[in-house]
């Protein structure tokens, strides 16, 4: 039964049923926990419904259209179907019904529990149910939140009220706009403007207040895509801020002004600024910590502050790493973790050493084309201190890639620790590239040395022979 009802204490009580949480459930679970997990939205998560799956699959199209279309011998008749492409979406995010995950998470086992949940002291959770009624649930060993994040909507004069889009309108819509205006030029907003003006928004602009897109990733990064982006039509504009916003009426056009005094008219604006830890409804001020800001962790996923170290969390809501993968990566330590303590073996708890967070993030950009990078960057490199090599290559001298097509474009870079030869990070820009990063990745994360890297060789003929291209530009 989805709520157990009659039982309202458990070993462990997850917040939150997006990746993070479900995970968190499935390993406190598997260590032989009885668990309930609370939900007020979608049981799968924003990633699930309205972020990376969703906007993969609105994305994916467009870039095998571009491949098509660069590919000797291969003629395209007609353009995208947008209407196949959305019908598609719909299917992937199941018709926004989570039926599925729900009883995934029952599976699990584990008490599924809809409704909106809060702290209210020392492992006690109380839900907000659809009904207008209340449920108190209490924790045995901890309470794990996993709530995410949601989106930040700029202080711009006239923003709010002009009913912007964030990711869940953008990749939810059944409608394209012709008219789009973009603000925002890191992942989401380039995924989302490519996507759209892909599928019909003819008239897109992406309004960045930075000199480049993706400011997180290496400045040759953000160049190639800004380059793909006006080449495909999209009018892509760098340092250029929004002073404010003006839609009179609902379902009308929306007008936007730059801080260069331009008038720009749109049907939709989507906003793509950032996001922001979803705590203002948790009770954190319960149990003594800041309602306001991410919960902080130490190295075992458990939050710093609060006495006898009874809560956790895990992914987005920790503010360490605002990544699908990396929020799943932290529920397996999170889970493992909890079920260790609470059998009383906590030296066996996996998340006891140092996650890896910091050193091996890999991260994608499903653009096309794609950008993918892991670890630090150059800069970030030279500002811890280390001493740094940077090797780049093109990616179009790879035999792999002249087979794919003849205007194949694209670069790869290492950032090499020379003291002690290791690779401290690695970005990819090109069509499909996304596929070498978890080698990079294994480098990175493994420290794996470069004349070790130099005897993993690549297959012939495969863009992965850019790892070669690459330890020769380092010397080998």
């Amino acid at each position: 039964m989805a709520d157990w009802p009659g039982h309202d204490e458990f070993d462990v009580v997850v917040i939150g049923a997006g990746p993070a949480g479900e995970i968190v459930a499935g390993r406190a679970a598997r260590g032989g926990l009885t668990v309930a997990v609370v939900e007020a939205r979608l049981a799968g998560g924003e990633c699930s419904y309205y972020a990376c799956i969703p906007s993969k699959t609105l994305l994916y199209p467009l870039a095998v259209a571009n491949q098509a279309a660069r590919t000797p011998g291969v003629e395209l008749r007609g353009g995208l179907d947008a209407a196949a492409v959305l019908a598609r979406r719909d299917e992937t995010v199941s018709g926004y019904d989570d039926t599925g995950q729900v009883g995934w998470i029952e599976g699990v086992p584990a008490a599924f529990v809809r409704g909106r949940g809060r702290l209210a002291g020392p492992r006690v959770v109380e839900v907000d149910l659809p009904d207008g009624g209340r449920r108190v649930l209490r924790a045995r060993h901890a309470v794990a939140v996993a709530t995410g994040t949601e989106p930040v909507i700029p202080d711009i004069p006239g923003l709010a009220a002009a009913r912007p889009w964030t990711n869940r309108e953008a990749t939810a819509t059944g409608v394209v706009p012709r008219r789009l205006v973009v603000i925002g030029g890191g992942p989401v907003g380039c995924e989302l403007a490519q996507a759209l003006h892909g599928l019909g928004a003819a008239e897109t602009t992406l309004l960045v207040r930075g000199p480049r897109l993706l400011p997180r990733a290496e400045p040759f990064a953000g160049e190639l895509l800004a380059g793909a982006l006006r080449a495909a039509g999209l009018d892509v504009r760098l340092r250029r801020g929004v002073t404010r916003v003006e839609r009179p009426l609902a379902g009308g056009p929306v007008t936007v002004w730059t801080d260069d005094g331009e008038r720009l008219e749109a049907d939709e604006i989507l906003v793509a600024t950032g996001r922001r830890p979803a705590v203002a409804w948790l009770g954190l001020d319960t149990v003594g910590l800041p309602a306001d800001r991410p919960i902080e962790v130490d190295a075992s996923l458990r939050a710093t502050g609060v006495a006898d170290g009874w809560l956790y969390a895990a992914g987005d809501v920790n503010g360490r790493n605002l990544l699908t993968h990396m929020a799943k990566y932290q529920a397996r330590i999170c889970g493992d973790v909890i079920a260790a303590r609470a059998a009383g073996r906590p030296d066996d708890a996996p998340g006891l050493r140092d996650i890896a967070d910091e050193r091996a993030t890999p991260q994608v950009v499903f653009t096309d084309p794609q950008v993918c990078w892991v670890g630090r960057t150059e800069a970030e490199a030279r500002a811890d201190g280390f001493a740094v090599q940077a090797v780049a290559a093109s990616l179009a001298d790879v035999a792999g890639a002249t087979v794919q097509s003849p205007s194949y474009t694209g670069q790869a870079q290492l950032v090499i620790d020379t003291a002690r030869r290791v690779v401290l990070g690695a970005t990819f820009v090109g069509p499909d590239v996304a596929d070498l990063l978890h080698s990079a990745t294994i480098a990175v994360a493994a420290e794996v040395g470069l004349d070790l890297l130099w005897h993993a060789v690549a297959p012939f003929p495969t863009v992965s022979e850019v790892w070669l291209r690459l330890l020769e530009a380092a010397g080998l």
